[in-house]
């Protein structure tokens, strides 16, 4: 008799990587994108920018909730079985070993910025004629505006805003009223400049910086006339950032959550960030004063706030240490025509962004404000600003007379204040704002233009996979969908009805929703695809983009999928809770993540379905907030041309990337794809067909 060995068990903790430690490989890999040779410097410099801004935002909210979680004794764990005092001592770990690195990385690029004429200064570079205009750019601009305050009992520790730059001074001597206080702290209001450049008169090269906080600590003592600072350390405190509105208990959501933005920049500390040249003493009293213990310190050998240093790229005027410039491509329909309803009557259109402009979806909305036929405009915004020439067309047309819907996601983390003030923009000109749903967060991409034409009333719309913002459509890679087939038409207006009236407005047609339809549609997907592995000559295939993939019921639906013997193929961009290559589980699941120029933000979903190819692009990625906790959108792309092109651009170009292309193991740990014989990119490639450069 043959022994048959269990079935493997996909609840087991060692098929689950930690959600947090997933998130730190990622940060790891776009600084790896700062230590590439092969990357124009300022780039360089933009990555490590870019990795300190993710690490902040992690600890603001991922370890601000597992220290609150740690605080008042929870034990549940996550599907990978660490605890939160576990996860806590793991990151400390990593993280450690990743800001170590990035000032590593920037201590190597000093020099060779310094070789293109590009030069961050320290004091012990300045010359006689430097620091004197120093001194005198300190005395007019910084000295009026800073607020020393000495410690004592008459003037206890000040209240430091989340992030804000801050020094502390060791002084000798006594002040004005003979005493003598030893230490003090002054704080630098985000109004002034963190980066400033010397002017050509006493510059040592063509782009000569000096950072903030160089120039106060060289001068601090002028704080204290008749005192000495002996030591003047800049530090940073981050809290915890994680808004605590109550939707059930709010009468009126943006008030509610503009009285929590003010306690937002005062939460609980997490990190204190100190000059690697800190006394250990000092630095111990700043994280007992922040409730902190020494696991909470980071020394940091450079700026404090690595994010400051995204200045200096953008006062550089040097094309050569920069990407390339491209223009955006206009599809060849968008150019033989100017009337966009008589276009979309003609068929469905498909955006790549950045490689194709995003000016087309600003026309739509443009065209329908002036358009005499058109009646109503419903919009959904998350991240935007009252600047954005969306926002402009959408006042526009309340202003013409048509009836205009927006749908706000005041919660949009970070962009909280900015859709406040858009709120109030859009409402005083005419148009009818909501925000969505009670205890959703509202994170649907949809526009929907309605037109008279003749008897009947046609629906034109729009659907996308990031956000109605101009300025992140040259920076990430989105979809964006343009259609007026009716039964689509119909979907969106019912869940727009949805956003604002609550009723059961019944089933859609061809859309699938969160959070009703689309996490059991998607099982249901995985499993057809298994049920096809029985069927001879029939062809089985799972292939998915997202940012990120973590909920537990879809990882356990793949891994059954690679044990029938689908290829599953994964890209995604950041956390990835699965663990591939697992013998006897996922031998058949490949994971990719891209890393490149551009931020990498499609959600594409397509499967074999037995020969006849299915493909879903989306506003979600696979989480839990997004099938249990958001309003969210997945559409399905149905025209042959274009299903064909999105599997080329998506799915067989990613396969074939061997440059910005990184391999998941099942260790958890990352590796290049590095066939460097026959370079590919897909970023590049997808700029060479698609946009007008």
């Amino acid at each position: 008799m043959i022994d048959v060995p269990p079935p493997p068990d996909l609840n087991s903790a060692e098929l689950y990587i930690n959600r947090e430690l997933s998130q730190l490989e990622f940060i790891r890999r776009v600084l790896a994108q700062a230590e590439d040779l092969a990357m124009p410097l300022l780039e360089r410099l933009r990555f490590i920018c870019i990795s300190g801004a993710i690490l902040d935002e992690f600890f603001e909210i991922r370890v601000a909730g597992l220290r609150h979680q740690r605080a008042f004794g929870a034990t549940q764990t996550g599907p990978d079985g660490l605890t939160a005092n576990e996860q806590l001592r793991r990151i400390n770990e990593v993280a450690r070993d990743l800001v170590a690195r990035q000032y590593a990385s920037l201590h190597q690029l000093y020099p060779l910025l310094d070789l293109q004429g590009v030069r961050i200064t320290s004091e012990e570079r300045w010359n006689a004629r430097q620091r004197a205009w120093l001194k005198r750019y300190f005395s007019r601009e910084i000295l009026p505006i800073l607020s020393p305050m000495t410690l004592d009992p008459a003037h206890p520790f000040p209240q430091l805003l989340n992030k804000s730059l801050a020094f502390m001074v060791t002084l000798e001597g006594k002040d004005a009223f003979g005493r003598s206080s030893g230490k003090a702290v002054v704080t630098a209001p985000r109004s002034l400049p963190r980066v400033i450049r010397l002017p050509e008169s006493c510059a040592g090269c063509e782009y000569d910086f000096v950072l903030l906080a160089n120039v106060v600590q060289a001068f601090v003592s002028e704080f204290f006339p008749g005192m000495q600072a002996t030591g003047c350390f800049p530090f940073r405190v981050t809290r915890n950032s994680d808004l605590l509105v109550d939707p059930d208990d709010a009468e009126d959501l943006l008030r509610a959550v503009e009285g929590e933005l003010s306690s937002r920049r005062f939460g609980d500390a997490v990190r204190l960030e100190v000059d690697a040249e800190c006394p250990e003493d000092v630095a111990e009293l700043l994280a007992r004063q922040h409730g902190l213990s020494s696991e909470g310190i980071y020394q940091c050998d450079g700026p404090v706030n690595l994010m400051r240093l995204a200045a200096v790229p953008d006062l550089v005027e040097r094309p050569d240490l920069k990407f390339a410039p491209f223009t955006p491509g206009i599809p060849t329909r968008l150019r033989a025509d100017t009337d966009i309803f008589s276009i979309l009557r003609d068929g469905d259109l498909l955006l790549h962004h950045p490689y194709q402009s995003f000016a087309p979806v600003v026309e739509f909305l443009r065209q329908a404000a002036e358009d005499p036929q058109v009646v109503a405009v419903r919009q959904t915004l998350y991240r935007t600003g009252t600047d954005s020439p969306v926002v402009q067309a959408l006042v526009k047309a309340a202003q013409e007379g048509k009836e205009v819907l927006v749908v706000i996601e005041l919660r949009a983390r970070f962009d909280e204040e900015a859709n406040i003030e858009l709120a109030n923009h859009l409402q005083k000109a005419g148009a009818l704002v909501v925000y969505g749903v009670v205890g959703l967060k509202t994170h649907a991409k949809m526009s929907m233009v309605i037109r008279r034409e003749g008897r009947s009333l046609r629906r034109y719309v729009h659907l996308g996979t990031g956000n109605y913002h101009m300025r992140t459509s040259r920076l990430y890679t989105d979809y964006g969908f343009f259609t007026c087939d009716p039964d689509i038409g119909d979907d969106v207006q019912k869940i727009f009805a949805q956003l604002t009236a609550m009723g059961r407005h019944g089933r859609l047609r061809r859309l699938l929703q969160a959070p009703f339809t689309l996490h059991t549609s998607l099982l249901n997907f995985i499993e057809r695809e298994i049920a096809n592995t029985a069927r001879d000559g029939v062809p089985t295939g799972i292939y998915l983009k997202m940012n990120a993939l973590v909920e537990p019921q879809v990882i356990r639906a793949l891994y059954r999928a690679s044990m029938a013997g689908v290829r599953v193929q994964l890209v995604v961009r950041g956390i990835c809770c699965l663990r591939p290559g697992v013998a006897g589980v996922s031998d058949n699941i490949d994971v990719r993540s891209i890393v490149g120029r551009f931020l990498e933000h499609t959600r594409v979903f397509c499967f074999e379905n037995g020969g006849e190819r299915r493909v879903y692009l989306s506003s979600a990625d696979w989480m839990g907030r997004n099938f249990f906790n958001r309003v969210e959108t997945c559409f399905p792309v149905e025209d042959p041309a274009l299903v064909k092109r999105v599997f080329h651009e998506v799915f067989e170009l990613c396969a074939a990337d061997n440059t910005q292309a990184w391999r998941l193991r099942s260790d958890g740990n990352y590796e290049r794809a590095t066939n460097r014989r026959q370079p590919v990119s897909v970023q590049q490639v997808l700029l060479a067909e698609l946009s007008g450069a």
